[in-house]
């Protein structure tokens, strides 16, 4: 399949093409005064079940049902709007990028995510937070070596920490195993249709492949909050 990370003969393709990377210096290198953003991955809304990837024309992006990759790291953002978000290049009013540090778009006044009204269950509609909560992936697919991103929506987020508790009951890391991603239709309280993402092991990682994995892991880790927000996060 070409979106899945495969053993080629004697060898792992993981190893082959991300040994010795060292990813920060790429990008130091290329992108020298440019924002640092990588592709994204879209999840339709309401309830569509085929991913938007990325493909060779950048105005007509592939739509899968499913796709495999690593996951190399992930962490939470949150994005509050006064007004209700209905798409274009507007901001958000306040925004973390960590999930813990909000930074208010207009006076630029740092706020702690825990302490803001707009966290708490009720400040929003239908009982819910006026603060979005996200979660940004960073994945690693066969034959690239740069990652690209998955923004989960709030209404993902509970199947993704099912998932993820699934394999820490086992000693296993979201970036031990290549994760399968599709998608199935919810409802929300509202009787409102949406997609959610649904995710399984398809294997794990060989030792090798984990050893060439684990390096690039850190180093996404490290410039997660250097990647540039795009307006559906």
């Amino acid at each position: 399949m070409a979106n899945e990370i495969v053993k080629s003969e004697g060898n792992s393709a993981v190893a082959q093409y991300m040994g010795g990377v060292d990813l920060g210096s790429i990008l130091a290198e290329e992108l020298d005064g440019l924002n640092l953003s990588f592709d994204r991955i879209k999840i339709p809304s309401g309830g569509g079940l085929a991913f938007e990837v990325p493909g060779d024309d950048p105005d007509s992006p592939d739509t899968v049902k499913e796709f495999k990759a690593v996951i190399l790291h992930h962490h939470p953002i949150n994005c509050y709007y006064k007004e209700e978000y209905t798409g274009g290049n507007n901001p958000p009013d306040c925004g973390s990028m960590d999930g813990h540090i909000g930074i208010d778009g207009e006076t630029g006044e740092v706020k702690s995510c825990a302490d803001c009204p707009f966290n708490k269950f009720g400040s929003g509609k239908n009982g819910a937070k006026a603060c979005k909560q996200k979660r940004r992936i960073y994945l690693l697919r066969e034959g690239e070596q740069l990652p690209i991103i998955l923004s989960l929506p709030t209404g993902s987020l509970s199947e993704f920490s099912k998932y993820v508790m699934r394999l820490l009951s086992k000693g296993k890391k979201t970036n031990s195993v290549v994760t399968k991603f599709t998608l199935k239709k919810a409802q929300n309280s509202g009787g409102i249709n949406y997609s959610q993402a649904v995710f399984g092991v398809d294997r794990e990682l060989t030792s090798e492949e984990l050893a060439a994995i684990t390096p690039m892991s850190e180093q996404v880790k490290a410039m997660a909050n250097k990647v540039t927000a795009l307006d559906e996060e």
